[in-house]
């Protein structure tokens, strides 16, 4: 199996630690909201990566972090003036609810940093000891002319980034790339109690402390998206390294960038939706299927009409695992058995996706076996249901268990993401006789009453689109 590991940016063959077990972390989000779709993708392209080290005989031990204690936290616990935790706690339940929604597996552990203070107030204390890091008033910082190999992972240079005209300007810092290592308390923040004062951890030393807690000080794998190698990625290995004296992580993973429509996505330019918007509308099944068809590394463009264009690709999936539900039902163990080289189009998978689990190739071969399949059903009327459990099997472990673009518990029912999405067409067709009818008052009652229920309605020179607004 060969992965592409960013920080020795080649393909590596995968070789782990301690086999068959691998530990890995993949970064998990800050709660203060909703997370986006472009964070879905990152969640849900490590969840195939995991499933597949396990389809392949691996023990995985999965920690994702939830960063409960953030500025961004605070920010909005102000705003709404609630308890920071009562934020945390809010999209903690949110982000469960809505990754087991896109039938992201449950991670082995999620541990939250409030929950680890002590661990990184003891990752803070070695640093300083061992003179990586220094205490200013109650900030203490990461010293990052310390560390001889600074930017490994990202490529970049001290003397670049010195000169960089994006670098914060802070009076206390040895070094303006110096990063926080536990931030001094201000009046009304949470905090917590340190040989420095009160005050909290930073963002990065987080990850750090809990990734070495549980997966050991050097582990298999870290995931994240691209936007996390520089800095956050960087500055776990200058601190994890500086700390414990050892490698950090053996294989660097990072999944690309998510656009919509060609753009950026940002809340300026009305593009941003949440995953959960998104569910409101389309399957998982779709959502993860768009996502296979691209290669985890390179970035992605989203749009409606590429999710409603996945979804209806799987209707061939669906239209046969029904069939195969119908007549494994019927048990006929009386008649033929095809001749498909199963053995083949399982070699063939796994040969895609041991290739830096190259999805694209993999979920191609999955649709090569179902055409396969299909024309075998049609060339033969009385087929024994051995065929049928065979079939099952190759779909359910590479389709389901892996890429996850299959739920075998769902065939023959309507998901509700569908349901909707049929209904608000279907009021669409509706205003529109409307209109055509000089019905004005009934279609702009559909379009206010949508409107109230989050469904914007955008009426083009053709015809009329929609979008879930936030």
């Amino acid at each position: 199996m060969l992965i592409y590991n960013t920080l020795t940016k080649k393909k590596e063959e995968f070789k782990p630690l301690n086999p068959p077990n691998v530990n890995m972390y993949v970064c998990g989000p800050t709660v203060y909201d909703y997370f986006h779709i472009g964070n879905a993708r990152s969640f849900i392209m490590a969840d195939i990566i995991r499933k597949y080290l396990e389809y392949k005989g691996y023990n995985v031990t999965y920690a994702m972090n939830l960063t409960d204690v953030d500025d961004k936290i605070i920010k909005k616990s102000i705003s709404e003036n609630i308890d920071s935790n009562l934020v945390a706690g809010k999209y903690i339940k949110a982000f469960l609810e809505d990754i087991e929604k896109l039938k992201v597996k449950k991670a082995t552990i999620y541990p939250k940093a409030t929950e680890n203070m002590d661990v990184m107030i003891s990752m803070i204390q070695r640093l300083i000891k061992n003179g990586s890091a220094y205490n200013v008033d109650g900030n203490v910082f990461y010293d990052v002319s310390k560390f001889e190999n600074y930017g490994k992972l990202s490529g970049k240079k001290i003397e670049e980034l010195e000169a960089g005209s994006r670098v914060d300007v802070n009076e206390e810092k040895h070094n303006p790339l110096d990063f926080s290592l536990w931030k001094k308390a201000k009046e009304g923040e949470p905090f917590w109690e340190s040989p420095w004062g009160k005050g909290r951890p930073g963002w990065h030393i987080e990850c750090s402390a809990m990734s070495c807690k549980h997966l050991g000080e050097t582990f298999d794998i870290h995931a994240g998206g691209n936007d996390l190698i520089f800095p956050h990625h960087e500055n776990e290995i200058a601190q994890s390294e500086a700390a414990n004296r050892k490698k950090f992580v053996n294989y660097w993973i990072h999944f690309g960038f998510l656009n919509i429509n060609d753009e950026k996505m940002s809340k300026s330019l009305g593009n941003f939706f949440t995953a959960r918007d998104i569910l409101k509308v389309y399957s998982a099944e779709a959502i993860r299927m768009l996502f296979a068809q691209t290669h985890y590394g390179g970035p992605l463009n989203f749009s409606e009409e590429l999710l409603s264009s996945a979804g209806k690709g799987l209707e061939k999936l669906k239209n046969l695992t029904e069939k195969i539900k119908e007549e494994i039902k019927q048990n006929n163990s009386e008649g033929n058995i095809p001749q498909i080289d199963f053995a083949k189009f399982k070699n063939d998978f796994e040969s895609a996706m041991d290739d830096d689990f190259n999805t694209p190739q993999a979920s191609a071969i999955i649709f090569d076996f179902i055409r396969e399949v299909n024309k075998a059903i049609a060339e033969n009327e009385n087929i024994n249901v051995q065929f049928y459990l065979d079939v099952k099997d190759y779909l359910k472990k590479a389709a389901e268990d892996v890429l996850g673009i299959l739920d075998f518990s769902q065939i023959n029912k309507q998901s509700n993401g569908e349901l909707e999405n049929d209904l608000i067409e279907l009021l669409i067709k509706l205003r529109t006789e409307a209109k055509q009818n000089k019905n004005y008052s009934l279609s702009d009652r559909i379009r206010d009453e949508l409107k109230s229920l989050g469904v914007i309605l955008q009426d083009g020179k053709d015809k009329t689109t929609y979008k879930i607004s936030k």
